[in-house]
């Protein structure tokens, strides 16, 4: 990428009044926002099939009146919403094109008995940091994409024309594994590939400092299943004689850490580097509690790696977790039985160049080591996804960011991401473009859970931080 003016690290004399139309519209939007909450777009019940339908159609319509050609394609599944707003002002040749990337479904409002109130009738509420929308979909993520929407609806309101070539993609099926979305890129890449994508599906640091994540970590999840004797055995009889295989088990799943809390997998930190001097200092400025992170949820005593803050175990250092283990006589009362098998859930989160198919392999061999001749494993795989890490030098990932800092309380931050957002990745691998991951959303807004709400504020000022970011890359982005 090439080095920008200087001139483009400043906002712009365009700038202002697009801030006071979003103001001035607030009402506006939230009455916008109100009718696609009140969709019950449920992506993995097939029952909601047509309220999908209905919401792809009610996006259509609303980018419409923003000018843009826009329209709902057909999937295997829910529909995929693309739209294309072209820039017509000043130097429109000279100007970014843009994909910005939402989601329309929403996952299921049940228990419904935990609600205040009808899930998809959305109602504005006294919140923890003042008013909030809550509904189905309010933060995750419908909320977030009409920030987006609405910020671009101000500058043409005002400008009439975006700072930007801009793409619309708003898929139907991110709450049920975008099933559809991998050959909708692969079919349409040409149309989609943009200078630059933009994703609003992510939290702030906290409810003051606003956030782009920068490093997603993979994911390999993994199943295993142990077999020793030909049946359950009575431990009376066969009890140090026959092979236990939820003994052999958890011999096996013990080994994988050593006494420092580091994986002992071969070959595990291959691929991972040490965190950046630059960034491993802004995580430390920023204002994170670690006794007060762990005292959240009852403990005290960080478990990873040793000589590695918590947010480096969160953010930036691979892991691995048992998720569950089983076997045996698990009811009431007790029975001696020795059991036949034995079972495991592990999942791996990878960061930086860890290979997927590599940490599988180890883990497998590892496992088969360590088990006595009396015991065979079978495996079952559980998805596999590298890390995605996004270079902080890009001249857009800068701008963006002070763009950030100039509408919140807090400088914004570059974080990283202790889950995994298979989107960024694919956008990489599939059209070879970095991800912009910015959202507004608070990590206390009971996303997928009852009762989830979304600050006014964050949605307020979200539309603001849009704006700004607009007008930050409304320069080449790319070189």
């Amino acid at each position: 990428m090439s080095t920008l003016p200087s001139s483009s690290d400043t906002p712009s004399a365009r700038l202002a009044p697009v801030l006071e139309r979003i103001d001035a519209d607030l009402p506006g939007a939230l009455s916008r926002l109100e009718g696609l909450l009140r969709i019950p777009s449920i992506s993995t019940d097939p029952a909601f099939a047509g309220a999908c339908r209905e919401a792809a159609d009610w996006l259509v319509a609303d980018l419409a009146t923003l000018g843009a050609r826009a329209e709902a394609r057909p999937t295997g599944g829910h529909p995929m919403v693309v739209a294309h707003v072209d820039n017509s002002g000043e130097n429109p040749a000279q100007a970014p094109h843009l994909l910005f990337y939402g989601h329309y479904d929403v996952q299921p409002a049940d228990p419904l008995e935990l609600w205040d109130g009808d899930p998809f009738e959305p109602a504005v509420i006294e919140g923890p940091r003042g008013p909030a929308i809550r509904a189905r979909g309010a933060n995750d993520d419908k909320g977030q994409l009409m920030t987006f929407v609405e910020a671009a609806r101000a500058w043409i309101a005002v400008h009439g024309a975006l700072p930007a070539r801009v793409t619309f993609l708003f898929e139907g099926e991110e709450e049920c594994g975008s099933p559809s979305l991998l050959p909708f890129l692969d079919a349409h890449g040409e149309e989609l590939r943009a200078d630059l994508a933009l994703v609003c599906d992510t939290d702030m640091f906290d409810p003051q400092t606003p956030a782009i994540t920068t490093q997603l970590r993979g994911l390999v999840g993994e199943e295993l299943h142990v077999r020793g004797p030909s049946r359950d055995l009575h431990s009376g009889s066969f009890g140090g004689a026959a092979a236990n295989p939820v003994r052999a088990l958890a011999k096996a799943l013990a080994g994988l850490h050593d006494e420092r809390g580091a994986v002992t997998l071969r070959g595990f930190y291959d691929g991972v580097d040490e965190l950046p001097d630059a960034l491993r200092a802004q995580w430390e400025a920023l204002p994170f509690d670690a006794g007060a992170f762990l005292g959240g949820v009852g403990l005290s005593v960080p478990a990873g790696e040793a000589g590695r803050s918590v947010l480096e175990m969160l953010w930036s250092r691979p892991t691995c977790e048992i998720n569950g283990i089983w076997g045996g006589y698990t009811g009431a009362g007790f029975k001696t039985v020795l059991p036949a098998e034995a079972h495991a859930k592990v999942s791996f989160r990878l960061v930086g160049r860890q290979d997927p198919d590599a940490v599988r392999a180890a883990f497998r061999a590892q496992i088969r080591a360590a088990l006595p001749a009396d015991c065979d494993v079978s495996f079952t795989a559980h998805g596999g996804a590298p890390a995605t890490v996004m270079s902080t030098d890009a001249p857009a990932f800068e701008r963006a960011r002070a763009a950030l800092s100039a509408e919140w309380p807090r400088p914004a931050a570059f974080i990283g991401s202790g889950g995994s957002i298979p989107i960024a990745g694919l956008f990489r691998e599939r059209l070879d473009m970095d991800t912009l991951l910015i959202g507004f959303r608070n990590e206390d807004d009971a996303m997928h859970s009852p009762n989830e709400r979304y600050d006014v504020e964050s949605f307020h000022k979200g539309m603001r931080s849009w704006a700004r970011i607009l007008d930050a890359l409304s320069h080449p982005v790319r070189g």
